[in-house]
């Protein structure tokens, strides 16, 4: 094979990697997109927006996040975030409290009502879940979870690195 036909060999194999690259990028961001469509379905019947249903998880996990944690951790401004808890705490899922030890932070906690909506939220999911995942094999789904997991650690310490 002559030096022509290894730069071919190359730059088919570019091709390749690029094609296959964009494929992922796009399945990636497709599945990201109709689950979030999907997800957005299952609750409509709750009255209940996607990112309420983050905020509320958030709190479940940690009650009594200040607003700023809870910005950071959903990637929102503060007005936005503000907007979201104001609407919650119209709903009478959520309350503001002053932090304990600087009257200007508040700490959002989750009130008894939005703990059943959590369940339901949660069921709802899972039943979700069971639709999108059926007929892929545990093992399947335990290496594409640790792939996706990497491919996330990866793109967070880019962005660390670049900031």
């Amino acid at each position: 094979m002559g030096p022509a036909a290894t730069a071919g060999s190359a730059m088919a194999n570019d091709k390749d990697t690029t094609d296959w690259e964009l494929r992922l990028g796009f399945l990636i961001h497709d599945v990201s997109r109709l689950r979030r469509s999907a997800f957005d379905r299952v609750l409509k019947p709750l009255s209940v927006t996607r990112s309420q249903w983050w905020v509320l998880a958030y709190l479940s996990r940690e009650d009594g996040m200040t607003q700023s944690e809870l910005a950071e951790k959903l990637d929102l401004g503060k007005v936005a975030i503000g907007g979201l808890i104001d609407r919650l705490e119209k709903s009478g899922l959520v309350r503001r409290d002053p932090d304990a030890t600087d009257r200007r932070v508040n700490r959002i906690f989750l009130e008894p009502k939005s703990k059943q909506l959590i369940a339901r939220m949660r069921k709802l999911n899972h039943k979700l879940n069971e639709q999108i995942l059926a007929g892929l094999a545990n093992d399947k789904l335990e290496h594409t979870a640790k792939t996706l997991d990497a491919m996330k650690h990866n793109l967070l310490r880019y962005l660390q690195s670049e900031a």
